[in-house]
């Protein structure tokens, strides 16, 4: 209650309401480091439990796969945190897209960290979220509510910039490159994008991920709206931009990458049949690394598609981001993937070289073509 209510008063909120679900971050043993155990170990010794649907994001390696290639000091440490969460009644889904598993109500009031998710969840499902940090959306996940403030009230979602796009986005790797592009240019205010009107789910949640990734803005706005757009401040982005923003992303030219990885966020069942279907009858290449993320959900439900994505040598893993796994620890220094965001924090995070490029490309790289 305390971290809550100092968090109401930081940004003048006054009252709590309550949330539907919450969704934390900060769950890898790689970012998290030691300290913060002790901390959450002290909330489930205390008795905190969640009071309302609470989901978590990936941890640091896959159950069956990675978990093998770790030493056991990193997985045990990874272990004592998700045994923190259990505790404390938080469903184990180690995903960064909840609302495959539990899809929010329109205009439903939650407390997510993951800010992929968030941009999400506020633009695409029209739910209201703020960009919470990993303790203050566990602290709202005990209470059962959050402070009223920011993407809860109406107000703050108007869209305060016009984004034109003057040419039709093509593919995932576009969409992500529109999201970095923004994300530089916006700050926090709320973009209203002309232009994606007939844009795929999956389209939205690479832009939302990638959105996220370098700005602060908490969700973006689509055609039609009734809202009055000529004294709006506009930004307007051609093929140029993109393809600009798409090459910066890729640090390395070579077409050999140690891992090819998709799922970052977390791949939808209509991915993973995708995938699956362009897997048929091809097998990877000896020597390279090849990774499908996904939620436990979605691969249980996708049992057919996983099996021939698995027959053709790629490891549909779940638990996991590569982003936030060992992936220097096995050696990575190359990734190609098709995630914007990926290819942004990876030089950072994995301490790896990067290679954008569309979902065809990166298993036709995979498959050796």
């Amino acid at each position: 209650m305390k971290i809550l209510v100092r968090l109401g008063e930081l940004f003048e909120s006054e009252r709590l309401i309550p949330i539907d679900s919450a969704h934390v971050s900060g769950i890898s043993y790689k970012t998290l480091g030691d300290a913060p155990i002790e901390f959450l170990e002290t909330l489930a010794n205390s008795g905190g439990k969640a009071k309302v649907r609470t989901t978590i994001n990936p941890q640091s390696f896959d159950p069956k796969y990675l978990a093998k290639k770790l030493p056991a000091n990193i997985r045990g440490k990874q272990l004592r945190i998700l045994k923190q969460f259990e505790r404390m009644g938080v469903a184990p889904s180690s995903t960064c897209t909840p609302y495959y598993l539990d899809r929010p109500r329109r205009s439903s009031h939650l407390a997510w960290a993951e800010s992929s998710a968030v941009v999400y969840a506020n633009s695409v499902l029209d739910a209201h979220t703020n960009r919470e940090g990993g303790p203050s959306a566990l602290a709202a996940a005990i209470i059962g509510k959050t402070p009223n403030y920011g993407m809860h009230e109406a107000e703050n979602r108007r869209p305060e910039v016009l984004v034109d796009v003057w040419k039709p986005l093509r593919d995932e790797v576009e969409f992500g490159a529109l999201g970095i592009h923004l994300g530089k240019m916006l700050g926090d205010k709320v973009p209203l994008i002309q232009g994606l009107r007939h844009a795929s789910e999956d389209n939205l949640k690479q832009l939302s991920a990638a959105l996220a990734a370098t700005g602060m803005t908490n969700m973006f706005r689509r055609e039609p709206i009734d809202t009055e757009t000529s004294r709006m401040e506009k930004i307007n982005v051609g093929s140029k931009d993109i393809a600009q923003t798409t090459k910066s992303l890729s640090t390395v030219s070579t077409q050999k990458p140690d891992l090819v990885f998709i799922g970052c966020p977390h791949c939808s069942i209509t991915e993973v049949k995708r995938i699956a279907q362009m897997s048929e009858g091809k097998k990877t290449r000896s020597g390279t690394e090849c990774w499908v993320c996904t939620s436990r959900y979605i691969k249980e439900m996708a049992v057919t598609d996983v099996e021939r994505i698995e027959r053709s040598g790629f490891h549909v893993l779940t638990d996991v981001c590569t982003v936030v796994s060992w992936t220097e620890v096995l050696g990575i220094k190359t990734i190609m993937t098709n995630s914007a965001k990926t290819a942004h924090y990876a030089p950072t995070l994995n301490k790896a070289e990067t290679i954008l490029a569309p979902v065809s490309v990166c298993l036709r790289t995979a498959f050796g073509g």
